[in-house]
């Protein structure tokens, strides 16, 4: 994810800002059998590829809190954790 992140830096260049980059990438890196299953209309499966472009273009655009050191020792610690 990192990665992709810092490919949206260059995207004065590449033209693949992180909204682009989510499109081309969420179907492998949330990859659905339900989207894959021959059962799944042409509508159903193009709003759950929507759904999974948002998600990552999400992490994309905060990468650098979702996988900082200080939230992995949180959760870690289970600091984060209600009783």
């Amino acid at each position: 994810m990192r990665h992709l992140a810092r490919l949206a830096d260059y995207c004065s260049i590449t033209n693949m800002h992180t909204k682009n980059l989510a499109i081309v990438w969420a179907p492998n890196l949330l990859r659905s059998k339900q989207i894959e299953s021959a059962c799944f209309s042409g509508t159903a499966a193009f709003m759950e590829v929507r759904i999974q472009s948002v998600v990552v273009e999400f992490i994309l655009n905060h990468v650098d809190v979702l996988f900082s050191s200080k939230l992995s020792s949180v959760i870690r610690d289970g600091a984060g954790v209600c009783s």
